[in-house]
């Protein structure tokens, strides 16, 4: 299935595809793109199940996986830098065994490689909950009670361009919460092992926010050896908004590196 996408920079510039986490949409990626890949092509994808691509099932890895190499195929990309944040990258660790041709080096921003079950099952049934907010500043100060290092004018602009009003006169995040349901599911199975991941990556990781676990920190940097570098940053699991500017710094200068 082809997907909504969003794209900065110019076409004939060297491809960078960003995949969200789950709940997110491809629009979260417009402030680094605009301000730190300006010499990239970055096209960021709505994953299916959220913001304007189709939300028909399935949902499962598997399916976003097609659905992302479809897409960027027919944008005519056929080798990129890949950049996931949370779920996409995971997405990119799947990339990676199916079709590792297609990523030329890798950035997982504190990616959810694989979630202990009973940290899925907690963020699924959060998800049941309504979800609606009777105006966007409820949705804002939602989530800077949940994380309290999250700086406001992100938020602020994630609510102003992800929120819909529905039919009722409330407001909901453009996502299907069944497809979110079903992604924090699929992140309990095991992942690809590291060594599928044959290419130079970056991954920075919240510390304190603990998604990344030592134990998988280890694994990946054991087996990558020079191919990985590590970056541990302040903050929460946005690490692209919690911690933009070493994040964004951290990006720029591994894209950059023309020995990684």
């Amino acid at each position: 299935m082809l997907l909504q996408l969003h794209e900065w920079g110019d076409r004939t510039a060297p491809p960078v595809v960003a995949l969200h986490g789950i709940g997110g949409f491809g629009r979260r990626f417009r402030k680094l793109a605009e301000e730190h890949l300006e010499g990239y092509r970055v096209v960021a994808p709505d994953l299916r199940g959220h913001g304007s691509s189709s939300w028909e099932p399935p949902w499962t890895i598997a399916t976003h996986v097609s659905d992302v190499l479809e897409t960027i195929e027919h944008a005519g990309i056929e080798r990129a830098a890949f950049v996931g944040h949370s779920y996409g990258g995971r997405l990119i660790l799947e990339l990676a065994d199916l079709a590792p041709d297609r990523i030329e080096r890798a950035v997982l921003l504190d990616p959810a490689i694989e979630l202990l079950p009973h940290v899925g099952f907690d963020f699924a049934e959060r998800e049941r909950n309504n979800g609606a907010f009777a105006l966007p500043q409820e949705a804002v100060e939602e989530r800077l009670a949940f994380d309290t290092t999250t700086p406001r004018a992100f938020v602020e602009e994630d609510v102003r361009e992800h929120l819909d009003q529905g039919t009722d006169g409330l407001y909901r995040y453009r996502y299907c919460r069944s497809a979110v349901v079903t992604a924090y599911g699929e992140l309990c199975t095991p992942p690809p092992p590291p060594e599928t991941l044959r290419v130079s990556t970056l991954l920075v990781h919240a510390g304190e926010f603990g998604l990344v676990r030592e134990e998988q920190l280890d694994a990946y940097i054991t087996v990558l050896g020079e191919l990985l570098e590590v970056v541990e940053v302040p903050g929460g699991h946005m690490v692209f908004w919690d911690a933009y500017d070493e994040t964004a710094s951290a990006l720029e200068r591994f894209l950059e590196d023309p020995s990684a």
